[in-house]
């Protein structure tokens, strides 16, 4: 079969292990999944009804424009509908800005131990990436960023996760200004802010993009909805950039690519602020709850602006998130990030949380006896 050296080289996307699949392997009854960042509280009641009266509309095609959504985000963030897109989540929109952007051997910038699917997008389009270490806290390096430019100024896209995946580490504002300024005589290059776990933030220096993107028009800002405001099922997300970039984007994004009723819960979601807050204090309270199990156990953690906590497990990650896995708890391993004896935990409902920490003990306790 015919395929291109590129595709061959790639290694597919490995998404979290499903809770099914967890109770058939290992004959569980109970399995609690803490491994794909998913919301704990589930979906707002508002979201609930508003999917409910729409189910008898589904033999009708989806608005292919996203109106009402574009109308909506741009009131939210004081722009114009032509300044948004609207994807099938923020991976779609992540491989929408490479093909639009980028042709064969062209180069993108990023760092590694950043969200994964950057590098496989663009390696399946034939797209050169350059991946700077992180510092030693744990985050995107900026001074790397810069060297990296300084070097070349052929990047057409650099991808900067904040707060990152899987560190759960952010860059402040002074931090993302420095890339900006950077990068503002480049007529070639956007800077591609993806900011899927920004609702989630306590950090009072984290920098306001909007803003930012006023003054320095290569920004593209991407977002989600599968996070704080649990549509991970349905799959939206969006970009907000400069109405010629959305304009391009568009010429190649798919008619229908978001469906009706990811559509009307996107829109039910963001008129639900309670829901909102209340996710955002259980993630906080989750995060506090970790960081003082983790202390107690002696184990490096990384505090997080996200909904999840990476931490070092001081072995082999597999044979730590495979331990785990036989008692029902499903971790996320980071190796293909280069994080080699690290795991991802997702905050979790309360006795999710707590069975999670209790099981991490236990096996952690275990391996350090025999070691």
């Amino acid at each position: 079969m015919l395929v291109s050296k590129n595709i061959l080289g790639l290694v597919p996307y490995k998404p979290g292990k499903s809770i099914a699949a967890t109770k058939k392997e290992h004959n569980l009854d109970k399995v609690y999944k803490l491994a794909s960042n998913e919301s704990p509280v589930g979906l707002s009641e508002k979201v609930k009804q508003a999917l409910k009266q729409e189910v008898e509309n589904l033999h009708r095609y989806p608005d292919p424009n996203c109106t009402q959504l574009k109308d909506l985000l741009a009131k939210k963030y004081d722009v114009t509908p032509e300044e948004i897109v609207v994807g099938n989540g923020s991976n779609e929109l992540i491989d929408l800005l490479i093909r639009t952007f980028c042709v064969d051997n062209d180069r993108l910038l990023t760092s590694e131990s950043s969200f994964i699917a950057y590098k496989i997008c663009a390696t399946a389009a034939n797209i050169h990436v350059d991946e700077v270490p992180l510092n030693d806290q744990m985050q995107l390096d900026i001074n790397s960023f810069v060297n990296k430019l300084s070097e070349s100024s052929d990047y057409k896209l650099i991808f900067v996760a904040n707060p990152n995946n899987p560190t759960g580490t952010y860059l402040p504002e002074s931090k993302i200004v420095e890339l900006l300024e950077a990068t503002k005589d480049l007529q070639n290059t956007l800077v591609v802010l993806d900011e899927a776990y920004n609702d989630f933030v306590r950090a009072k220096d984290f920098p306001n993009s909007q803003k930012l993107q006023k003054k320095y028009p290569q920004v593209v800002i991407l977002k989600t909805l599968s996070k704080v405001f649990g549509l991970a099922g349905l799959r939206v997300g969006y970009i907000i950039a400069d109405k010629m970039v959305c304009n391009y984007i568009n010429r190649i994004r798919n008619p229908f690519n978001v469906n009706h009723l990811a559509q009307v819960a996107a829109i039910a979601a963001f008129e639900d602020t309670e829901f909102l807050e209340r996710a955002q204090a259980v993630n906080w309270q989750g995060l506090d709850y970790f960081y003082n199990e983790f202390e107690k156990m002696e184990v490096t953690y990384w505090p997080s602006q996200a909904n999840f906590v990476l931490f070092d497990t001081g072995f082999d990650s597999q044979v730590v998130f495979d331990k785990l896995l036989k008692k029902g708890v499903i971790t996320r391993p980071v190796k293909p990030y280069k994080l080699m004896t690290h795991l991802r935990v997702s905050v979790g409902t309360g006795e999710e949380n707590q069975v999670a920490m209790q099981e991490i003990k236990k096996v952690l306790n275990e391996l350090r006896s025999h070691n």
